[in-house]
Formats: structure tokens, C-alpha cells, sequence
């Protein structure tokens, strides 16, 4: 049996120990609001970064953003699927973004199309081409967030340090560590479970599937799935070759994923992967995402997605963004209705570190730990000083508050 993501639930327990790890001082930042500009909606998740630095970040879910640098910020590029790049000058008072879809013409549209299973096997042939043959450490921003129906019960945020070493080998070096983090809100001692999500940002390593192609890309998982050409588009401002894939007609005794790869037209390098476990066998699909619970504990899972993206920058593609998202229902044996549960789990890349040292086995975090019981061991009060990490929205902010005046 495979195992791509790990849930507990039990009762809750905490733990309380502090400490913090300094780091480059940020002095200056850039702030403003990205928007469509056709419908005027605020646009989460659009990557923001600083030209010629490594420095980036993304927007909240009301478009707003902050990105920091030690140095006076001139420009400010912004990108996001389906629509064109942005560049900015980062003059005056806070920036107002307004992003343009993109438009495919079909010109373009007519050499972008082919077998899907050959372009993904080039695809897979030049990844020691397009990544990085050498070892990295990227500063991340990491954020955990648990809801009980519409009510959230657990959020926390960390700043996290995550060492991969080149894409020509493997990830059992890869490692990740906390620098400092906050609990913004604590699971209530009155909800009746608590629910913890094992790995924490180690899971961006885990779902690398780029660099770990046991998930998805070796010869056995590819003979499981069947493809399709999907309408190309742009991410930023490059051409993408657009793939479907969904689970084949082969039995397997775990469950499979329905999902989309783009692939960079040019250089044949992923670009984004999304995921999204095929729930069809709740059975199978329940062995792979719960491994404790209470016996009187019914759970339903209901989703279970990942999206994955990397940034081309001087011709080699990076980790960029990491999201999971888990739903699904706890009933008590004997009671009438069920409880709702969604984890979310976001992991952003905004900064590279000199010199690339390794991560020490004894403070890497590990696949067995969870964020709700490691953040108070490294609970900083300063925690948005020095980092480009993403504030959070107004709307999880008023949430967390209504819920802090109604206890």
C-alpha cells in the first residue's frame, strides 16, 4: 500500500517550549493589491517578486501583499496562470495591480499540440537539464490551517528552512527545519477531536514528484494512468503544453490521482502539477490518508489535492509554491449528522540562502511530526519582522476573531 499524505485524529494534546534563529535583516518593502482587471476580484496566490533578487512571495486571499528586500526595490514582477507578467516600478504610495488574462492565439495554439505521452516522457528524460544539479536552501513561508464546518480550530504559521540537494538524485537528504513560527489560533478544549496533519512542510519535499518520481512519474505509476492533450496557455509569460491524466482501466490496491501537468513549451520542464486523489473507493482512499483514530470514529474522506509549482529563472526551474488541501467527515457511531473538517497546508518559496549548508539531522523537522505540537517550541512575538512571509488575509483574521469573542 502507498502512502502520499498522512492524517491523525485524536485528542488533543500541546507542548511549550520557545526559542527563535535570526536572520538577514529586511529593511525595505513594497506593499499593494493585486486585482483582475476585468472582473476587479482580488487575486490570491499571484506570485510577487523582486527582479534580480531572490526575494518573493504571494498574495493573500484579498489580494494584498508585502515583499521585503535589504535593498531599495526598484520593480516589482508579478505572474499568475492564465494571465500576462507583470512589471511593475515600485514607486509612491502602496502599488494597486491590475492583471490581464491572457489570450491564446491560435497561431500558437496550432504548435502546441502532440502525443501527450511522448512530451511527458521528454519531460521526464530532461529534468536533470532544466533543475538544479546542485544543493539549495530556500527560506519558506509555512502556513497550517484546521476548520471544523466553518469554523476555524487550529492556525499556525512558521518560517521554515527547506535543503534540497540537486534534482540528478534523490530526496532521502532533502530535509526541512522551523526558525521561528506563531499559533494564531489553538484548538479549543472543547471540540471533540483534535486533528493533526503529520509532516508539516516536510510534505512539499514529499510531493517534489519532479524529484520524486515514485509518486507519479516512474514507468510503473505512468502504465496506471491514461492522458490527454488539454487547451494550452500561459504561465507568465511563457507558452504551456497542457496535460490531462486519470486513472486507466488497471486495478491497483491503492487509489490514484485525476490531475493536469503544464509543461513549458520551450524547454519541456514542469511548470505546475495538480492532483487530486480519486475518491471513488472510499476504502482505499481512507488506508492512505488516516492512520489513527478512535474506534467509534467514522471517518469519510472527501478531498484530497496537492498543487505543486516551480520558477524558471536563468534557464533552471525551482520549487516554488506547495499546496495540500484534505476534507472529510467524522461521525461518532450512533449520532445522526457529521462534522465537516478542512486542513490546508501552504508552502511558499521567498528567498534563497548562501551558502547552501545542509539541514542537521537532529533540528530537521520530520515526517512524523506535526506543526500543531513543534510551533510553541520555536514561538516568536516579532514573527513578521525580517521575512517575506504572507500575512494573512482579513478574512481569516475577522474569523479568527469572532471566534476569540466567542469563547
Amino acid at each position: 500500500m502507498r502512502k502520499f499524505l498522512i492524517l491523525i485524529v485524536f485528542v488533543c494534546c500541546s507542548a511549550a517550549l520557545y526559542g527563535q534563529v535570526d536572520t538577514v535583516r529586511l529593511g525595505y518593502s513594497v506593499q499593494g493589491n493585486v486585482v483582475d482587471a476585468v472582473s476587479g476580484r482580488p487575486m490570491e496566490s499571484v506570485h510577487v517578486s523582486v527582479p534580480g533578487r531572490h526575494y518573493a512571495t504571494v498574495t493573500n486571499a484579498d489580494g494584498d501583499f508585502t515583499i521585503k528586500s535589504d535593498q531599495p526595490v526598484s520593480e516589482v514582477v508579478f505572474s499568475y496562470l492564465g494571465y500576462r507578467t507583470l512589471r511593475q516600478k515600485a514607486v509612491g504610495a502602496p502599488l494597486r495591480i491590475r492583471l490581464t488574462p491572457e489570450s491564446m492565439p491560435l497561431a500558437e495554439a496550432s504548435i502546441v499540440m502532440g502525443d501527450p505521452r511522448e512530451i511527458l516522457g521528454e519531460a521526464i528524460r530532461r529534468i536533470p537539464d532544466n533543475y538544479s544539479k546542485n544543493p539549495e536552501l530556500m527560506e519558506c513561508f509555512y502556513r497550517e490551517t484546521v476548520r471544523k464546518r466553518n469554523r476555524y480550530i487550529f492556525v499556525s504559521e512558521a518560517v521554515a528552512r527547506l535543503y534540497k540537494t540537486g534534482y540528478d538524485g534523490n530526496i532521502y537528504r532533502d530535509r526541512a527545519a522551523l526558525e521561528k513560527s506563531r499559533i494564531l489560533l489553538s484548538q479549543r478544549r472543547t471540540d471533540t477531536l483534535s486533528v493533526k496533519m503529520q509532516g508539516g512542510p516536510t510534505q512539499a519535499l514529499t510531493f517534489d514528484v519532479v524529484k520524486n518520481p515514485e509518486i507519479l512519474f516512474d514507468e510503473e505509476e505512468l502504465s496506471l494512468y491514461e492522458f490527454e492533450m488539454g487547451m494550452p496557455t500561459y504561465i507568465g509569460d511563457r507558452i504551456q503544453f497542457v496535460i490531462h491524466f486519470r486513472p486507466g482501466s488497471r486495478p491497483v490496491d491503492w487509489a490514484l490521482f485525476h490531475g493536469t501537468l503544464y509543461i513549458d513549451r520551450d524547454l519541456l520542464s514542469f511548470t505546475r502539477i495538480e492532483m487530486s486523489m480519486d475518491m471513488s473507493d472510499v476504502d482505499k482512499a481512507t488506508r492512505q490518508m488516516i492512520i489513527k483514530k478512535p474506534l467509534t470514529l467514522r471517518v469519510t474522506p472527501k478531498e484530497l489535492s496537492v498543487v505543486i509549482s516551480y520558477r524558471l529563472k536563468d534557464g533552471q526551474s525551482r520549487l516554488e509554491y506547495f499546496r495540500s488541501t484534505m476534507r472529510f467527515n467524522c461521525d461518532w457511531k450512533k449520532r445522526l449528522f457529521a462534522t465537516a473538517y478542512a486542513v490546508v497546508n501552504e508552502l511558499v518559496v521567498t528567498d534563497l540562502r548562501e551558502p547552501a549548508v545542509p539541514i542537521a539531522r537532529a533540528e530537521a523537522f520530520r515526517s512524523v511530526d506535526y506543526l500543531i505540537e513543534k510551533a510553541a517550541e520555536f514561538q516568536d512575538p516579532d514573527f513578521w519582522k525580517d521575512y517575506n512571509i504572507i500575512e494573512p488575509s482579513e478574512s481569516l483574521e475577522h474569523a479568527i476573531g469572532r471566534l476569540r469573542r466567542g469563547r
